[in-house]
């Protein structure tokens, strides 16, 4: 088994996202000895955000390209290819401000490519990430599960399903912003979580 780690919280230590997403992938590597992992860390080392260099770059032929233009996309290959060679995609989601963090989109923007990890044909759009287990680990300061609140869940149900990745399983820990018993309650739940869907 092949396991891509994406952590996207904003703090590279103290997440509670990345808590969830390490707990999940250390029960995938116990029930999959030999297992590989690759984790990225987009606190450490964010991707860089779409601008207009990067379309221009991304909208050039690969044998018209400039050396910097290339060099551009060529991190957007490494990332893609990361995807491609997975077979389990952990996720950690914090929420800010009722939706994912500037870090997770840059990542998705990155990973949706016309015909590379999507493609358009006559019956709609067809996802080229296929095959794959999706775990998102969410971390919110409040309750927002099943409610108006959460955009999180939608978006990123939107998002994957359109790339292909439709076999997703969500691990919620919420509260965290409600004071120490809601912040153990949050934690316990979520390890249960862990162990239903890992």
């Amino acid at each position: 088994m092949n396991i891509l780690q994406i952590n996207s919280s904003a703090r590279s230590t103290g997440s509670e996202s990345t808590r969830v997403a390490d707990a999940i992938v250390a029960r995938l590597q116990a029930a999959n000895p030999g297992a590989a992992l690759v984790r990225r860390d987009l606190a450490t080392n964010p991707h860089p955000a779409i601008d207009e260099p990067t379309l221009g770059a991304l909208f050039t032929p690969a044998d018209q390209r400039t050396p910097e233009q290339a060099a551009r996309v060529a991190l957007d290959d490494a990332l893609i290819a990361q995807a491609q060679a997975a077979d389990a995609i952990v996720i950690g989601a914090p929420m800010y401000n009722f939706g994912i963090t500037v870090q997770l989109k840059s990542w998705f923007d990155a990973l949706a490519r016309a015909g590379v990890t999507f493609r358009y044909t006559a019956e709609g759009p067809e996802g080229l990430l296929k095959n794959k287990k999706v775990y998102v680990a969410l971390a919110r300061g409040g309750v927002h599960k099943n409610g108006a609140s959460d955009s999180q869940v939608p978006y990123l149900k939107t998002m994957l399903g359109f790339l292909g990745l439709t076999d997703v399983s969500f691990v919620y820990s919420e509260g965290h912003g409600m004071g120490p018993e809601a912040v153990a309650k949050a934690i316990a739940d979520a390890n249960e979580q862990i162990k239903e869907v890992a």
